[in-house]
């Protein structure tokens, strides 16, 4: 009775972790796709606007070099004002982050994008900062967090009912089927995430010609973050982020699949 009690509960928060991911779907009308978000644009505004202070603290604040800061600001709003991005409801910022040791980027939901001094003077090129906040402006478009969220709901969801259902108290050996169903709904939100990268990559290559740069930088950032994590980065069935050398073969495939003729002349490098 109790067993079966057990396979009820678990039936039912399954239930509750299906219905509101698979009836809440909106057509993204910069990529093309249909997806499962329970979140307004509006929501992930707010919710960006919310976060982004405190997200910077962990920075070190936004960096003093005014100039710096509003070249990095020129360039982005570049790329927003040349491309699909205009036409979204997102409000666009970006900010240099004092933080000279950490290399890295990351946007929040509904366009609050940041970039680091540490990255930033790894770059060389007008073309490879834009590679970058393109490739961050991609993650808002594609809005990824609002996905990341419904299918974060889910998979909690889903592992916490597969934990009931598996654990039996009077048969402690279930506890490590409980545990490997936690681990495999980890393992899918860490697969989640690798594809939205590929999908940022992919946006970064369509919109760099688009404000006048060479989509060809893109590869020039992924060979210096392939650098930099030489030999520190885990392995990439473990990580949220692809391999750089394998998102250089993807940029690559993607610059051909567009130009075949070839790239526009008189691109910035």
């Amino acid at each position: 009775m109790r067993g079966n009690l057990r396979y009820i509960i678990a039936l039912v928060m399954a239930a509750f972790a299906f219905i509101p991911y698979y009836c809440n779907t909106q057509k993204n009308e910069v990529t093309g796709e249909v997806q499962h978000v329970n979140m307004s644009a509006e929501q992930e505004i707010a919710l960006g606007l919310q976060a982004a202070p405190e997200m910077a603290q962990q920075y070190g604040g936004i960096h003093p070099d005014q100039k710096a800061g509003a070249a990095v600001e020129r360039i982005g709003q570049q790329i927003v004002r040349s491309t699909k991005a205009s036409q979204t409801p997102y409000k666009f910022q970006f900010h240099l982050l004092a933080d000279e040791n950490t290399i890295n980027a990351f946007a929040l939901p509904g366009g609050q994008v940041f970039i680091t001094a540490g990255l930033l003077k790894n770059l060389k090129t007008e073309g490879q900062v834009a590679g970058v906040l393109a490739h961050e402006i991609g993650h808002v478009v594609a809005r990824h967090s609002a996905e990341q969220v419904a299918k974060s709901q889910l998979t909690n969801g889903l592992t916490g009912a597969a934990a009931i259902g598996l654990y039996d108290p009077d048969r402690p050996g279930t506890a490590a089927s409980a545990a490997a169903a936690a681990m495999v709904g980890k393992l899918l939100t860490l697969r989640y995430g690798r594809e939205d990268e590929l999908e940022a990559d992919k946006l970064a290559v369509d919109f760099t010609p688009s404000a006048g740069y060479d989509p060809r930088a893109m590869i020039q950032v992924m060979e210096v973050l392939e650098q930099e994590n030489r030999g520190s980065s885990p392995p990439e069935f473990l990580s949220t982020h692809p391999n750089p050398g394998n998102r250089i073969q993807e940029l690559q495939r993607d610059i051909a699949a567009d130009y075949p003729q070839g790239l526009p002349a008189n691109l910035k490098p």
